[in-house]
């Protein structure tokens, strides 16, 4: 005889759904935040905070540690008064498996700037 369990949810010990730490494929974080005058998480998951390290400097701080630090960090960004702008690692900092640490950068003149969306979502095995 074929069963069926049906849950609402499914949680591992810290607290994070199970199913989507074990999948490949999907974001295992991703935040939306404001990035100007007075730093705001709009929404997030697996994101506990952002530290702000200085104008268009911030750190994403993962609520449940990555598996290694090799994983993908992607992001738009927008709502400033610059035409364009990208997503750069600040420095020599690499990522670690509880944190990313990015730059919002102006294109043509290459100076961190503050942008007041950044949405960025981090993939991994």
């Amino acid at each position: 005889m074929a069963g069926k369990i049906t849950v609402s949810t499914i949680n591992d010990s810290s607290g994070v759904l199970a199913t989507q730490n074990g999948m490949t494929g999907i974001a295992k974080a991703w935040v939306n935040y404001k990035g100007t005058a007075t730093v705001a998480i709009r929404d997030s998951f697996n994101v506990s905070s952002v530290t702000v390290n200085g104008t268009g400097d911030y750190t994403f701080n993962f609520t449940t540690a990555m598996a290694n630090a090799n994983y993908s960090c992607v992001a738009t960004l927008g709502g400033t008064t610059v035409v364009v702008a990208d997503l750069t690692l600040v420095g020599t900092t690499a990522p670690t498996t509880s944190a990313i640490r990015i730059g919002t950068r102006q294109t043509t003149t290459g100076n961190l700037i503050d942008c007041a969306y950044v949405c960025a979502s981090v993939f991994s095995s």
